[in-house]
């Protein structure tokens, strides 16, 4: 069984990390994995960094852009995974936009993610009818979870046509807004939470955007099965030492 489907069957409210590779520095990618792991993360979204993340917010787009500059590339993230396996054992995903991967190739990158021990890949700008008509046998025949995003904006028919041709969980973005621009979750927000909730998906939904403390957390997880954290994590580790991650997920689960 995909590690990912594994996770999603422990009865806990997962913590899901997202960062740069290559962020705060070029070689920190698999020190920062290590460290996540050792302090009781449940999964971790490596972010693959690109010169256009029309979805994020200034944190990450300013990550991504001293990760590029840092001289990060995709064939150099597979380099500094190669061996990742050995000490880690918890869901990794690629988190990307659709062209860097293209310019790489999608079989290759599918492949070479396997062969690193990527679980799953999360494309904000794949539409779902270009990645069933196109790419959906591509990342079956590699075992690869593809993870698609709703919104409060998406229509509950278009959730449904997500939930069925998923096979892992449903990334729930929690608003409209770009990455990193909340500051709490308000009425309407877990109004949303709640009515995805009724729908009663096969796939156990996970909340991001927004959420960057215990409190967060907990109103994200309320009605769903964890929260992904990202823009407060990248700024935690650009003025922070590797050391101080335990602290950081500390705060989050009091």
């Amino acid at each position: 069984m995909n590690r990912i489907n594994t996770k999603l069957q422990e009865n806990k409210k997962l913590l899901s990390i997202y960062f740069t590779a290559g962020f705060p520095n070029l070689n920190d990618t698999v020190s920062i994995i290590e460290e996540l792991e050792k302090n009781g993360v449940d999964m971790i979204e490596i972010g693959l960094p690109f010169s256009d993340p029309l979805a994020d917010g200034p944190t990450i787009q300013e990550s991504s852009t001293k990760a590029i500059e840092n001289g990060m590339t995709t064939s150099l993230l597979f380099e500094q995974l190669a061996n990742i396996r050995e000490n880690v054992k918890i869901p990794l995903l690629i988190m990307g936009y659709f062209n860097p991967m293209m310019q790489f190739g999608i079989e290759k990158f599918c492949q070479k993610g396997v062969e690193v021990g990527i679980d799953g890949l999360i494309i904000p700008d794949l539409p779902l009818h270009v990645y069933e008509t196109e790419y959906k046998s591509i990342f079956e025949k590699y075992g690869l979870k593809n993870i698609f995003l709703i919104t409060p904006q998406t229509t509950n028919e278009r959730i449904q046509q997500i939930d069925k041709i998923s096979d892992s969980f449903i990334y729930m973005v929690s608003s409209a807004a770009v990455t990193g621009s909340q500051s709490g979750f308000g009425a309407e927000q877990m109004d949303y939470f709640k009515r995805i909730a009724a729908l009663n998906l096969k796939n156990p939904q996970i909340v991001g955007f927004g959420i960057k403390d215990n409190q967060t957390f907990l109103e994200a997880t309320k009605h769903q099965n964890g929260a992904i954290i990202g823009s407060a994590f990248i700024k935690f580790i650009a003025s922070n030492s590797m050391a101080t991650i335990k602290n950081f997920i500390a705060t989050i689960r009091k």
